[in-house]
């Protein structure tokens, strides 16, 4: 396997959520590590996280498990009932299924960065338990609906 050379990868910015979702994690960038080493069974991102900005909003998967590592500065992890915080070393993981929504969360006045590893499962369905979202990967494609089903446009 060929080293990767991390600084050819363009980086992924902002947020793919309709609005009014996407503003709140629209301060965000990410390499994906795991396309640029052809993975195919699960995917890994560089994620880095500018103050004031989410990772995501909170969020569980139905059919894709979860696992991160922080690398550097200081997130908030924000499940249902608790929150924690998180420092280069820290790990977490999310299992397929549990309804646990989830995400980081940065409350400090520096950019943080962490490893995300993830399922690259073809269907799931992404809860959204604050907002009217949810999002849909089956073979029909991937798409963002709201808790009725109605595709956002």
């Amino acid at each position: 396997m060929p080293k990767i050379d991390i600084a050819s990868i363009t980086p992924d910015k902002g947020s793919s959520y309709p609005e009014p979702y996407r503003e709140m994690a629209a301060k965000k960038t990410w390499l994906e590590l795991g396309k640029a080493a052809n993975l195919t069974q699960f995917g890994v991102s560089l994620m880095t996280i500018e103050p004031g900005s989410i990772s995501s909003q909170r969020h569980w998967h139905e059919g894709e498990d979860e696992f991160l590592m922080m690398l550097s500065g200081e997130l908030v992890l924000v499940e249902e009932n608790s929150e924690t915080i998180m420092r280069a070393g820290d790990v977490a993981g999310f299992k397929a299924g549990v309804a646990n929504g989830h995400h980081m969360v940065n409350r400090s006045n520096e950019e943080a960065k962490f490893l995300i590893v993830g399922t690259s499962a073809t269907k799931d369905i992404c809860h959204y338990p604050d907002i009217d979202l949810r999002f849909e990967a089956d073979e029909n494609g991937q798409r963002f609906v709201n808790k009725a089903g109605v595709p956002y446009k």
